[in-house]
């Protein structure tokens, strides 16, 4: 499986693809971050990162898009910013007809940690090892968007199977 990570942000837009299937090795494909000048027009920027994102896809490929789910913080501005960006790699995955899945901050931290409150050190410290690189991907905001995709290569299957198992459930609910 070939996932996009996503880390949304006005600013930076952490992206980043591994490729695997949970239990074997992964790799990774690429990292990077689209970057907006501050002083851009809202608009702009939203334009800027749909070119960014649609270029990584063009690039990479990748079967899935997943992209951190936006959570209330105490900045608001800092909230819309995240969830534009957010509504711009989902629209674009969309648009290709490739499946999005969002994961919090936490399903990330503890699916790549073990914890589900690691900081952004011991974020960036597991997936050099994970995906054996020789550095930590900088900014944080690249080690971000490859945890996404880490973790969704490894929270898929359950979550396929969980899903199965509930439209059985459910289909055997109903009266014929």
């Amino acid at each position: 499986m070939r996932v996009l990570g996503v880390d949304p942000g006005l600013t930076r837009c952490g992206v980043g693809v591994v490729e695997g299937v949970a239990g074997r090795p992964l790799t990774m494909i690429g990292v990077g971050v689209v970057r907006t000048p501050v002083d851009a027009e809202l608009g702009q920027r939203l334009v800027a990162i749909e070119q960014g994102i649609e270029q990584w896809l063009d690039e990479h490929r990748p079967e899935v898009v997943a992209v951190e789910r936006v959570f209330s913080q105490h900045n608001v501005s800092t909230v819309m910013g995240t969830a534009q960006a957010s509504a711009v790699a989902m629209l674009c995955a969309a648009r290709r007809g490739l499946p999005v899945a969002l994961h919090t901050p936490s399903e990330v931290k503890a699916a790549v940690t073990g914890a589900g409150r690691a900081d952004k050190a011991q974020v960036g410290a597991m997936v050099t090892r994970l995906l054996r690189l020789s550095a930590p991907p900088k900014p944080a905001d690249a080690a971000d968007a490859l945890a996404l995709a880490i973790c969704h290569i490894w929270r898929a299957p359950a979550q396929n199977r969980l899903q199965q198992a509930v439209a059985l459930h459910a289909s055997k609910g109903r009266p014929s």
